[in-house]
């Protein structure tokens, strides 16, 4: 007789069949839990190849409206973006956990530069700051590629000025003393104070050097963690460049005029058009996805394309 009627006799009963849906059922959960990389990043990993696919993350925390331990400050998370969904995949879920194991009370804006111009990270921060609605009082300008590990990291509401949570000394690649990149926060005033960034830097690079000068021209301070001693193991840096390169290219004038101030661009002239917004939910932890087309004017930057 053929192998099948032996396996599943025709008269089985309903508690095998019960048996067997649960055998099935635990054999699914263990092939997922050793097939998936573990949760979040590895402490101390810095470029480690393609980001692995983490585990499915436990229910994010969510702050009742009336909680007063979460503090009065909501904190969006501005988050320049192109093409880097596996990255994605694993921030939003784990920057979701971190903020809110520290109550900070936060909206992930993933702002998706979708024109055929150059990658423009200072724009799209400009368009997420208008964007982001009154219900946020403060700004972090954040890295994809960019895992805070330490979690004595302080992202709470910078009243006393721009606060640097990427630190030359505490960053895995960049430590000059006046470097601002990577993760940045600043209350919406200051960020207005300073007109935002310039429009004016197309490719990768060179944005956040001129955004510290309008920092110190707008008369405020930069400041920096104390007290942290995990050193450059206190961020995970997602991005391998062998795997994804950077557009450094420099065309034209690009090269010269990087070097500048823009004393008349920022806020007050992006050009851009919002081609849609979705509320979305990346492994439970909500965010919200800006499609953006910025425009360039190529005789003020014709450096915006490479043609």
């Amino acid at each position: 007789s053929p192998p099948l009627p032996r396996l599943f006799p025709g008269r089985l009963s309903a508690f095998p069949l019960f048996l067997l849906a649960l055998l099935l059922g635990f054999a699914s959960l263990l092939w997922l839990q050793l097939s998936c990389s573990g949760e979040g990043p590895v402490p101390g990993g810095q470029d480690r190849g393609a980001p692995h696919q983490p585990c499915p993350p436990p229910a994010p925390l969510q702050p009742t409206q009336d909680e007063p331990s979460w503090g009065p400050h909501r904190l969006a998370l501005l988050v320049p973006f192109r093409e880097r969904f596996e990255e994605l995949l694993t921030f939003v879920p784990y920057m979701h956990r971190f903020l809110s194991k520290k109550k900070i009370r936060h909206h992930i804006f993933i702002l998706n530069q979708v024109d055929h111009f150059r990658f423009n990270r200072a724009s799209l921060i400009n368009v997420g700051f208008l964007e982001s609605g009154n219900d946020t009082d403060y700004i972090a300008m954040h890295d994809v590629d960019l895992l805070p590990l330490n979690e004595h990291l302080d992202y709470s509401f910078p009243e006393a000025g721009p606060f640097h949570v990427a630190s030359p000394e505490l960053h895995p690649l960049y430590h000059y003393k006046t470097y601002v990149g990577g993760i940045l926060l600043l209350t919406k005033q200051h960020y207005e104070l300073c007109n935002g960034m310039s429009n004016r830097f197309w490719g990768w690079g060179r944005e956040d050097d001129e955004f510290y000068r309008r920092i110190t021209g707008a008369g405020l301070q930069v400041r920096r963690p104390s007290g942290i001693t995990t050193g450059y193991e206190t961020f995970q840096h997602l991005h391998d460049p062998a795997w994804r390169k950077r557009d450094q290219k420099r065309i034209a004038a690009q090269k010269h005029e990087q070097f500048k101030v823009d004393r008349e661009g920022g806020l007050n002239n992006v050009r851009y058009r919002i081609e849609s917004r979705t509320d979305l939910s990346v492994a439970g932890a909500p965010c919200t996805v800006l499609n953006i087309l910025l425009d360039c004017d190529t005789n003020e930057t014709p450096w915006c394309t490479f043609g």
